[in-house]
């Protein structure tokens, strides 16, 4: 059963860099609808730069997606660096925050986004806090399902312990169809398969990012390249199972000028209309 009657608004994003600041509040193309910023990157930002990014946020929409909130960590919860968090998300008026569903964080701050245990202890640990986290932004915490190298301790699948959490926590989504793709290569799994249990209702907006080819049943998730064709054919699913949802163009090094990446965002757009047309020619 598919929920390709959902329509949502197609809008299209760009991960904001500051080297993008100058440019941008020069003008903002049109084809971009909004920005995703870390906020780890912003929060304390000031003079020139600062500046700029409350100008640019006074004007276009912001979704927040962090990098060290690491749910999953056997360490407490940093309370202080969430509290900070959500006054950033109030000061610039951003109603999302995502974070990925991993752990970053132990004894000391890892590098990489770590697989959690896909267990059903890790699932009731990780949605407490959860919900701790949504306690003080008072806002609906967005899980990231993320690219993983390894599955240690698995007692479920990684499609069902995602969904159990968020469910456990009543938690939204982010959906990155580059790591779908990228998990069954990997892991060899079916793609469509996972995307198509994923839950519709808790989505909330999408990643779509292109990838290093190492081997060709290994694959690593670097976000510094063009997206390609089989990635480009999950989206197109992703919209037929799920509907269409605001979708985020992923870009964090190669990054290319701006006329480049909007090759790639109307892409998307491209995607997204042709779904909604569809289903306006099927009504």
């Amino acid at each position: 059963m598919t929920n390709s009657s959902k329509v949502n608004k197609g809008q299209v994003g760009l991960g904001l860099r500051r080297e993008m600041l100058d440019e941008f509040c020069q003008g903002v193309p049109s084809e971009i609808d909004f920005f995703e910023v870390a906020p780890e990157n912003w929060m304390t930002l000031g003079g020139k730069f600062g500046r700029q990014f409350r100008e640019l946020t006074e004007k276009h929409e912001f979704y927040c997606h962090g990098l060290s909130l690491s749910i999953g960590s056997p360490a407490p919860l940093d309370v202080q660096f969430v509290k900070g968090v959500k006054d950033f998300l109030d000061l610039h008026q951003m109603k999302v925050y995502s974070e990925h569903l991993s752990y970053c964080s132990g004894t000391g701050h890892m590098y990489d986004l770590m697989p959690i245990p896909f267990t059903s202890e890790a699932v009731m640990y990780v949605a407490k806090r959860v919900k701790q986290v949504q306690d003080i932004i008072e806002r609906q915490l967005v899980l990231e399902n993320i690219s993983f190298y390894a599955a240690p301790s698995a007692e479920m699948s990684e499609a069902e312990f995602i969904t159990a959490v968020m469910e456990e926590a009543d938690c939204k989504m982010l959906l990155d169809v580059n790591n779908i793709y990228v998990n069954s290569i990997n892991h060899q799994y079916d793609a469509l398969e996972f995307l198509k249990v994923m839950p519709t209702e808790r989505i909330t907006y999408l990643h779509i990012a292109g990838h290093y080819k190492e081997a060709e049943d290994l694959i690593v998730d670097t976000h510094g390249a063009d997206i390609v064709d089989p990635v480009w054919r999950l989206l197109e699913e992703c919209h037929q199972h799920h509907g269409v949802f605001p979708t985020l163009l992923e870009r964090d090094f190669n990054i290319p000028k701006t006329s480049d990446l909007l090759l790639e965002i109307n892409q998307i757009h491209d995607y997204q209309n042709r779904h909604v047309a569809r289903l306006k020619r099927s009504a």
